[in-house]
């Protein structure tokens, strides 16, 4: 697997693109949430990747990427990104992010060049005007019971992410998930030093500067991160800058909601990348 140094962190990457190889092809990067790996993306991956360039990367402290000491901020994950792609020689590239990845892709977009557009899950521009997520979904992502064994820990700190619906009616799919996840989540010190850089991440006052199309999605059920903070962010982009900008509500859509309705979400995506 190919990997670049950020700053002393080792960062893996793959690519992935049409059968047939098209020097033409534009290219699409793909960032992921709070601990998660390049499996999140495998849905969007696989509906992209026969047009375009998909890039994915695993967050530092994430997969097969280096899990330094912490505290992270999200503008050194963004570094990673622009050490990733300029390792690919990748003048432009469509920056698709969810939930820490949408603050990742916000960073990126204001503090390098390279973004051609932005496509923002369930995530949030932080600081004091964010809707925090619910005392009740930390402590369940957070305070995982003594007796939990490792697969067990993993179920329970997820459940909040996903619709009850889907969770309790797709065991198989959770499980492979659960699999992905014990193959290729941060450890939990590289998980709390991510904790730490959404934490601190607050970049509102900056998306005046922002200057590129601007799609924001987000799930209305969303139990981690409020569907609220999507629309702010969608009327912040609207109201500050001149990037032109659309926000989607997914009704009844979970956090994961690019995974449990992945073929409407690809579509969406697909639809917008196509027209900007």
């Amino acid at each position: 697997m190919p990997t670049v140094d950020s700053d002393g962190v080792t960062i893996a990457y793959e690519t992935r693109g049409p059968a047939t190889p098209d020097p033409d092809a534009e290219t699409v990067v793909l960032l992921e949430g709070l601990g998660y790996g390049r499996w999140m993306w495998r849905w969007q991956a696989a509906a992209l990747d026969d047009r375009y360039e998909v890039v994915l990367l695993d967050n530092r402290g994430t997969g097969d990427s280096d899990a330094p000491d912490g505290p992270y901020a999200v503008a050194e994950m963004a570094a990673d990104v622009e050490a990733v792609l300029a390792d690919l020689d990748v003048e432009a590239a469509h920056v698709v992010g969810a939930s820490m990845g949408g603050m990742i892709a916000q960073a990126y977009a204001l503090d390098y060049d390279r973004t051609a557009s932005l496509s923002l899950l369930c995530t949030s521009h932080g600081g004091e005007d964010a809707v925090p997520t619910p005392p009740e979904t930390q402590e369940r992502m957070f305070d995982v019971p003594d007796d939990a064994d490792e697969r067990e820990a993993i179920r329970y700190k997820m459940r909040p992410a996903m619709t009850d619906d889907f969770f309790d009616g797709r065991d198989d799919l959770v499980e492979r998930i659960v699999d992905w996840r014990l193959a290729s989540d941060a450890p939990p010190h590289a998980r709390a030093a991510q904790a730490e850089a959404v934490a601190g991440f607050d970049r509102r006052a900056d998306l005046a500067n922002l200057d590129v199309p601007t799609l924001v999605l987000h799930g209305t059920a969303d139990r981690v991160l409020p569907v609220e903070n999507g629309r702010r962010l969608a009327d912040r982009v609207a109201e500050a800058s001149d990037a032109s900008v659309a926000f989607e509500a997914f009704d009844g859509g979970s956090h994961l909601f690019f995974v449990e309705r992945a073929g409407d979400v690809n579509d969406r995506l697909a639809t917008f990348l196509n027209d900007v």
